[in-house]
């Protein structure tokens, strides 16, 4: 046997042994890693998902282990699987039961932009798609590229990110501030995000907080599965007048699934949040066209 035949034979047996090692029955435990398994190829091996997990679409067709934060541990092993992936947020909650079934696990870092990164890496080194997940991250990167450039030189509004509030009032505000991943597309879209004083990462913010931030673009995040939300979402801001983005008709209110993930699906996140923050650019010139 010469040595290119051997070499040959190496290469089929390393893809046998990977091939083999590869997690077959995957449980995903959060709509984050569900979207990242979809873009690695690997979500034709997940046996089972939370009721939040609506992308790709099949996801919303296959076993319920329960919600976000109230995953059954039992309902989870119960589906036999080889690798369980969630966010590092869910980690207090299920990593150590997982640990003690013998379980293998995965886990999503979630809080800043090169998480998503970081996450699609991991997804890819746990399920043998490296290759694949590289190929993601190359993708995502250079679409956030494309929009940094693209708004690099324009004026940088204040944009208030409104993350959940009490639906028809504006009281239970939470907001993104500093060092979330959300702040940070803002940031890469051409504005400047405010939120009042605070720590970093998302924080709670009153209506005398907002006036006296008065944001010249209000994006108020309110994903589809939160249900019925009124025919007139933004209509509880029609109660402070004074704001500058009510009188700029720059109050977005946003329903995608997608925006509040900080998976590859940041790279339409951040085209989102540049045509809202800068109208003036035609959209085409956010995708690079």
């Amino acid at each position: 046997m010469n040595s290119e035949t051997r070499r040959g034979f190496l290469v089929l047996a390393l893809a046998a042994v990977a091939s083999a090692a590869a997690p077959q029955r995957i449980v995903s435990v959060s709509p984050v890693v569900t979207e990242i398994l979809y873009g690695i190829g690997a979500f034709d091996r997940v046996v089972a998902v939370t009721e939040y997990c609506l992308y790709p679409p099949e996801a919303q067709k296959l076993p319920k282990v329960g919600g976000w934060s109230t995953p059954g541990i039992e309902k989870i092993a119960s589906f036999r699987p080889d690798l369980v992936a969630f966010s590092d947020a869910q980690a207090p909650f299920l990593e150590e039961p997982l640990r003690k079934l013998g379980i293998r696990t995965a886990l999503a870092p979630s809080a800043t932009v090169q998480d998503a990164f970081t996450a699609i890496a991991e997804m890819g080194r746990a399920t043998g798609q490296e290759r694949q997940a590289a190929e993601l991250m190359a993708k995502t990167k250079a679409s956030l590229e494309t929009v940094r450039k693209r708004a690099a030189n324009l004026r940088r509004p204040k944009v208030l990110v409104i993350v959940d509030r009490t639906p028809g009032t504006l009281r239970e505000m939470y907001a993104a501030r500093q060092g979330s991943f959300l702040a940070e597309l803002v940031g890469i879209a051409g504005g400047t995000v405010v939120a009042g004083p605070g720590g970093a990462g998302y924080g709670k913010v009153s209506v005398e907080t907002v006036v006296t931030a008065n944001p010249d673009v209000i994006l108020d995040l309110m994903p589809s599965s939160k249900g019925d939300v009124g025919a007139d979402p933004a209509g509880a801001w029609r109660e402070l007048p004074e704001l500058r983005a009510l009188r700029r008709g720059a109050i977005h209110v946003i329903r995608d699934e997608y925006v509040p993930h900080d998976s590859q699906m940041i790279a339409p996140t951040a085209v989102l949040f540049a045509r809202l923050i800068h109208p003036e650019i035609p959209a085409r010139e956010w995708e690079g066209r």
